[in-house]
């Protein structure tokens, strides 16, 4: 059995994910079946592209269903960039898209600033910079890290996630996806 399975609902950074994990030791398999969420002993809900895509995809494999039942069942998810924006209870982007609800908060798009907020940043207050690509953020009273006062983390019960992308921010990413685990 795999160690950690990467949802798969068509988000465009599933293979630089699985790469992270795999420079980590760890094996993963790459599904959205419901019954794939329901046995792995880790989840990773992964993050590039469109809100209601993405929803639309989780609510037609079962995933989405799955994922809320993981987390009332308190078994561990990790969302990454829209993959926590996924984990919150609305997101304007699209239009107005009701996500999973995992977590109060909602997700809006970045108006200060550069739009996309591509780079790096250092998130406080772990005194770490890692590398962020987005145009929407999230509002939630789960925020346990920001940068630049945008939220870059959220944490309630079994779900922990990162605006940022672990996977792509070289050493801190990687050991920040090492000592993950323990955070959830």
């Amino acid at each position: 059995m795999s160690d950690t399975l990467i949802v798969d609902y068509g988000a465009g950074n599933t293979r630089s994910v699985r790469a992270a994990f795999a420079r980590l030791g760890e094996t993963t398999n790459l599904s959205a079946a419901p019954d794939a969420i329901e046995r792995a002993p880790y989840v990773v809900l992964p993050g590039v592209g469109s809100a209601r895509a993405a929803m639309e995809h989780l609510t037609e494999t079962g995933a989405a269903d799955a994922l809320r039942e993981r987390f009332r069942a308190g078994r561990p998810i990790l969302g990454i960039c829209l993959g926590l924006q996924l984990a919150l209870e609305h997101s304007e982007e699209d239009g107005g898209v009701v996500t999973l609800g995992l977590l109060e908060g909602t997700v809006h798009r970045l108006t200060d600033g550069r739009v996309p907020r591509l780079g790096w940043a250092s998130v406080s207050p772990w005194d770490q910079s890692f590398y962020f690509a987005h145009s929407y953020a999230a509002r939630s009273n789960a925020t346990i890290a920001t940068a630049d006062g945008v939220t870059a983390a959220v944490a309630a019960g079994s779900f922990l996630g990162v605006q940022f992308h672990p996977e792509k921010s070289g050493a801190a990413g990687e050991r920040w996806l090492a000592s993950c685990r323990s955070r959830v």
